[in-house]
């Protein structure tokens, strides 16, 4: 989807169409009906942005960004409190429609799928263009005017990396013979999988474009960047992916976080803090019923003013789900954390919980019976080798 949370505030917000617009704002600077919507300019306190429309990011706006320096780029920018409940009415409506054409679908998040055309095409290129275009314009309808852009290819990575060539509201196309023509001039940056880090390695070595990785020995990439890594690269940068669009996918974590719009000292304001803490750990327990899956780990993550970020786990033998469980293995994770009274690790601007490893009541049920039956079958062994003892 195309700017995905920017371009559904507009889809309640017509009067926003082609104007910058930015989310990321305070949840009381949600504009009142016939109010004037808030900018950048107004904003105090701390914060990123969120996202940012097409029209925002041509004035320098991207996510992530602090939102005071956001202001000082676009001050007469809006600025609207990122509202996810209705991200998420508009994600369902916009899956919904897809599979209704095509129901192999792959869910990537909020606003991005895969989807499998073969069935539906027989794999011809000009069936699946037509399909293409039918699919985007149910989502359009479905959601009420947003867009997407789709990328068309012969596997997941290489769409993915199409999908970015005509934004917003495209349809690119990558035959397999068009692979060096359409996608090695790109940066290496395209493929998703080669983050900042690897771009500065690769940058070292001359490389820079997808052509030149493709054009580097796979035993000097592996040398560089590992084994397993370095093989990944050197068949991405020829186009080689073998994953299959998986239908369903176990979430892996569910994870609860705010930034706050002051620092928060760690001490002075404890009390503060603690009811955060409680907060997130009562919405993370609910997040966990309504995905109807336990937890057997839990993690913190506390984010400094200097922007340094810390993250600290526990795993115990027993699964955690309501608020209060999930709260006290947050104080634990918390007390592995060295927080100072004074200096860079005395306030923090950032935190977070997590919970992963993640199972379903009815895995947790048959884990504990066979735990149980270990346990006594252990009993009666320690019985049988007592009896038989002299």
């Amino acid at each position: 989807m195309d700017a995905f949370y920017a371009n559904a505030e507009l889809v309640r917000n017509p009067a926003l169409r082609g104007l910058p617009v930015a989310v990321g704002g305070r949840r009381g600077m949600q504009p009142l009906p016939g109010q004037q919507f808030p900018t950048l300019a107004q904003y105090q306190g701390r914060g990123v942005l969120t996202t940012a429309n097409y029209e925002a990011r041509a004035l320098g706006l991207h996510s992530a960004m602090p939102t005071m320096k956001a202001a000082k780029l676009a001050p007469h920018a809006v600025l609207l409190p990122a509202d996810f409940d209705w991200y998420k009415t508009l994600s369902r409506q916009f899956k919904t429609a897809v599979r209704e054409l095509a129901p192999n679908v792959e869910d990537r998040g909020i606003d991005e799928i895969y989807i499998d055309l073969t069935g539906e095409t027989g794999g011809d290129y000009e069936a699946a263009i037509e399909l293409a275009r039918r699919l985007k314009a149910a989502v359009t309808r479905a959601t009420g005017g947003m867009t997407c852009s789709v990328g068309l290819s012969e596997n997941k990575l290489t769409s993915k990396i199409c999908s970015d060539l005509q934004k917003p509201n495209g349809l690119s196309v990558v035959r397999p013979d068009q692979f060096q023509e359409m996608i090695w001039p790109l940066p290496v940056g395209k493929i998703n999988g080669v983050g900042p880090k690897a771009q500065e390695k690769l940058k070292a070595m001359g490389v820079n474009s997808i052509a030149e990785l493709a054009a580097q020995p796979v035993d000097l990439l592996q040398m560089r960047f590992g084994e397993s890594y370095g093989l990944w690269m050197h068949e991405s940068a020829h186009g080689i992916d073998r994953r299959e669009v998986t239908l369903f996918s176990e979430p892996k974590s569910i994870s609860r976080e705010t930034t706050f719009e002051n620092d928060m000292h760690v001490r002075r304001q404890r009390d503060n803090l603690t009811q955060v803490l409680e907060h997130l750990a009562d919405k993370l327990s609910q997040d966990l019923a309504r995905k109807q899956r336990l937890a057997k780990t839990i993690g913190v993550k506390v984010r400094f003013a200097d922007f340094k970020s810390l993250t600290r786990d526990v795993t115990t033998g027993l699964t955690v789900r309501t608020a209060d469980e999930v709260l006290q293995a947050a104080r634990a994770c918390l007390k592995k954390i060295p927080f100072e009274d004074k200096g860079a690790r005395s306030t923090i601007r950032l935190l977070g919980i997590k919970a992963s490893h993640l199972i379903t009541p009815a895995e947790d049920a048959l884990e504990k019976a066979a735990e149980e039956s270990r346990r006594t079958k252990g009993q009666a062994q320690l019985f049988l080798d007592l009896e038989d003892a002299p």
